[in-house]
């Protein structure tokens, strides 16, 4: 396994971070075990969930998969040995089983402690390492969306000095570690990063946001900051949701698989023109005899701005491809392919 440094901390982070949103929905808690039991003894030590999961987001479901991470904590008696990640759901519509109901959530003192409080009790743990903030109150564009749309009377959110002075008295309280971003703007990114420096609160040390070979918007948004701020890439939805193994190539829909589940969600990843670009990017893997799970994600893993790829599977054959990518460097052939296909269409999946 290879590690990288999150953000300013001093802590090394595997470069494959075992994602585990299936868990308690696609996948059992045994299950889940063993795909811990797996990644830990192939040097993964970098775990990231959310109050949210598991996924899809239903009310009988909500905190599964922080609950089978902290029974699996007390079973292993190793949390010690694991860089654990969560996140705390903001506003949304459809969230009314979270705390005080959808258009209550966000990043106030109320339910950051809620929120905190209610993991580390599922999580069976006295920290968080790695506290995020799933999605931003704002109004900005994200799953699925590209365009920002300026919205005058969206102005009902937390401040962003107040939200980093409610994580910082968290901090303080020695519940949580350190704080990062999820699917934020560059505008977000800089403003949280400049007010910390401003009024001497914690820093952001990462951003969790999508990206993969079909969506690399990353590239042109956030990259820079990433890289110049020392704000890496949380990388998740490697694989476009699993799109890019190319088991749903030809209208196929295996069992258990997430589009046979729901095949009306996640429409932005199944398009005619990802298609065309997925089979692109599946038919050059199979040229270079590489599983095109372990292509898409070796490409991740090797971006410069990216700090960690998170993983999904759920099964131990797609876990073990996907791991697999760390040992793959893909030469400058194969990356001068990739770019042609890309530059066919970017971006055919946002």
């Amino acid at each position: 396994m290879k590690y990288r440094k999150l953000g300013t901390t001093d802590l090394e982070v595997s470069v494959i971070c075992l994602g585990t949103m299936t868990w308690g929905e696609q996948n059992t808690q045994e299950e889940g075990f063993q795909q811990m039991d797996y990644s830990f003894d192939q040097g993964i030590n970098f775990f990231d969930t959310a109050e949210l999961y598991a996924i899809m987001p239903r009310k009988e479901t909500y905190g599964k998969t922080e609950e089978i991470i902290g029974n699996w904590f007390k079973e292993k008696k190793n949390r010690d040995k694991v860089i654990l990640a969560s996140k705390i759901a903001s506003k949304s519509t459809g969230l009314q089983w979270i705390r005080e109901g959808e258009n209550k959530l966000g990043f106030d003192k109320k339910n950051l402690n809620a929120a905190v409080d209610a993991s580390l009790k599922r999580l069976k743990t006295d920290y968080i390492d790695l506290y995020q903030l799933h999605w931003p109150e704002r109004k900005v564009p994200m799953f699925g969306q590209l365009d920002f749309k300026y919205d005058p009377s969206d102005n009902e959110w937390t401040s962003v000095e107040e939200v980093l002075e409610n994580l910082n008295s968290i901090i303080k309280a020695g519940k949580i570690r350190y704080i990062g971003l999820s699917n934020e703007t560059p505008w977000g990114v800089m403003k949280f990063l400049e007010t910390s420096k401003d009024k001497n609160l914690p820093r952001v040390m990462s951003i969790q946001n999508v990206y993969s070979l079909v969506n690399r918007v990353f590239d042109i948004h956030n990259s820079e900051v990433s890289i110049r701020e020392k704000c890496g890439l949380l990388a998740y939805s490697p694989l476009a949701g699993g799109r890019l193994s190319g088991k749903y190539i030809g209208n196929k829909n295996p069992k258990n698989a997430r589009y046979t589940l729901w095949p009306s969600r996640f429409s932005r990843h199944h398009t005619k023109r990802g298609e065309i670009a997925i089979k692109a990017y599946v038919d050059l893997a199979k040229k270079y005899k590489l599983a095109p799970s372990t292509f898409a994600n070796a490409f991740v893993n090797n971006r410069p701005f990216v700090t960690s790829n998170i993983i999904g599977a759920t099964s131990m054959k797609q876990l073990k491809e996907n791991i697999d990518s760390i040992n793959v460097n893909l030469p400058k052939e194969i990356l001068e392919e990739i770019q042609k296909i890309h530059l066919l269409d970017p971006n055919p999946c946002v």
